[in-house]
């Protein structure tokens, strides 16, 4: 869900390398005179920016504390979330605008930024030597550090920070240190998720996949990166709906819940919730990382991390992160796979088992997934067309210039610049039906080609997370966990049917059918 989300080391026996190709960075300084001129890569579709006219970036803050108001209302709840950029595109034709972003007052005390919705200016949010990432990893305001046990954690850090390239190691060896548990535990994990839906559906007619997929996703992390069962802990069974919580805490400003919008904004938009209301909901989120997470401790001291920062990080990456991620992903994904209808669903249950049966010798290996192209390129298009973190932040570093796919524009040092993700994945310019899932999308030379302008992991896919970049540490196991999922579903189903609904985190979707694999 993150920029420090959970992950594989490089190189790890579990990394996806299908379609990767080291590349330079979609974004390049031309360092000349100032300002610094931030313009695409040569195979970016947008033009060379010298050719493109010099516009003054449009829109305006408003009144002072009057401006930022408003915004939020309008983001809120006059024109929702979507509608708020669209009007702003037609209002001022120009997908580069400004605009106050939310929390706004109190809680932000800047809440000014340079909005950016197009592939072509998109990408310079991910270049650290042109924007700083500290303490915007939740945009214009930062939850206090009392939610994280008094430290910053790796998600506020920029690369130029000390303690950046330590907990980004941390993180690389928690994942690769217990990396052949993953596959067995996420099919041991799931594959009960799965019998339990099938219960569910034999008895109510329908099976809600969110909360299975919340108690699943946990316990999958615990027992694959630490291997403990967290309900054979003090922990017991509690701890999605204790993270859920927590995340709320944090989230909050950014988030509508349906309660009545005069109350919700009030008390959820204009003040921090005190977090000594969860403070003991926390320490037993704490105390079983502590307990469960020695090799990883002991590792973060070998690195010079004490072990209290490393639990801390270790806990904000395994539940914000990663599990918050999957608590997203997985059901967009299933709602996407599922309304795409039996015909894509019998295309993926055939592949699926053709590579498990003559490539893994009828076993669930890299190897076999690796074999499984129209499986990954299905995984690929719902992180576009819904990524888990669907904004980005940065911080000018200098002066430079913006480009879209039609204008210049001059941004000045100290400005905040912020991209809507699922509006520059949408981008009409690049992605042919931009607003439908088409699952085939990434298949071929041709669909690798555009794996560059799928960047829900802060960077685009076509790179790879380092101690030097914010990309997200766990690129390459997010992605190997969709297509788990996918394998895990046709390997026992022909084909299954949703119901969707509104959440305030994803999608709400309930499975009403569960068809037995027939070949």
């Amino acid at each position: 869900m993150a920029t420090a989300s959970l992950a594989f080391s490089t190189p790890s026996p579990l990394q996806f390398r299908s379609h990767r190709r080291r590349r330079t960075a979609s974004i390049r300084a031309s360092v000349s005179e100032s300002p610094v001129t931030a313009t695409p890569s040569s195979s970016s579709s947008a033009s060379p920016s010298s050719k493109l006219p010099l516009r003054k970036i449009p829109g305006d803050y408003g009144l002072p504390l009057i401006g930022p108001l408003q915004d939020r209302l309008a983001y809120f709840y006059w024109e929702g979330r979507d509608e708020f950029f669209k009007t702003r595109v037609r209002r001022y034709g120009s997908t580069v605008f400004r605009a106050n972003m939310p929390p706004g007052p109190f809680l932000a005390s800047d809440p000014r930024v340079i909005v950016l919705l197009d592939a072509a200016s998109f990408p310079v949010l991910f270049d650290t030597s042109l924007v700083e990432k500290r303490d915007v990893f939740t945009g214009t305001f930062m939850p206090s550090t009392e939610l994280t046990g008094g430290f910053r954690v790796l998600s506020y850090l920029d690369p130029s920070e000390p303690n950046h390239a330590p907990l980004k190691r941390l993180l690389f060896f928690l994942l690769s240190h217990r990396r052949q548990a993953v596959i067995p535990e996420f099919r041991r994990t799931f594959g009960t998720l799965f019998e339990t839906m099938e219960a569910e559906i034999a008895a109510k007619g329908k099976a809600d996949f969110g909360d299975a997929n919340d108690r699943a996703s946990f316990d999958f992390l615990a027992r694959a990166f630490f291997e403990r069962d967290p309900k054979d802990t003090e922990l017991g069974l509690d701890g999605p709906g204790l993270i859920t919580k927590w995340v709320l805490f944090q989230l909050g400003p950014l988030l509508t819940l349906g309660l009545p919008s005069y109350l919700e904004d009030l008390f959820l938009h204009s003040f921090r919730l005190p977090p000594a209301l969860i403070r003991g909901d926390y320490d037993r989120l704490v105390a079983f990382f502590r307990e469960s997470a020695g090799p990883v401790l002991d590792e973060a001291e070998r690195m010079g991390i004490s072990r209290e920062e490393a639990v801390h990080n270790i806990l904000f990456a395994t539940c914000f992160n990663t599990f918050g991620g999957m608590k997203i992903l997985f059901p967009g994904l299933v709602k996407l796979v599922g309304r795409a209808g039996a015909q894509l669903h019998g295309r993926l249950a055939q592949e699926i088992r053709a590579a498990v049966r003559d490539v893994g010798g009828g076993e669930v290996t890299m190897r076999a997934i690796e074999a499984m192209p129209l499986t990954a390129s299905a995984a690929y298009e719902a992180l576009r067309i819904e990524p888990p973190v669907p904004m980005q932040y940065g911080r000018a570093k200098r002066d430079m210039v913006v480009t879209s796919h039609d204008a210049a524009f001059e941004v000045r040092a100290g400005e905040m610049l912020f991209g809507y993700q699922p509006f520059a994945t949408k981008d009409a310019r690049v992605f042919d039906r931009p607003q439908e899932f088409v699952a085939d999308r990434f298949v071929g030379a041709e669909g690798a080609s555009l794996l560059r302008y799928v960047v829900w992991s802060n960077g685009p896919e076509t790179e790879s997370p380092s101690t030097e970049n914010k990309q997200c540490a766990g690129k390459d196991f997010v992605v190997l966990m969709a297509r788990l999922l996918l394998v895990e579903l046709f390997l026992r189903y022909d084909s299954f049917e949703v119901e969707v609904g509104a959440s305030a985190l994803g999608s709400s979707v309930k499975l009403t059918s569960l068809k037995k694999a027939t070949f």
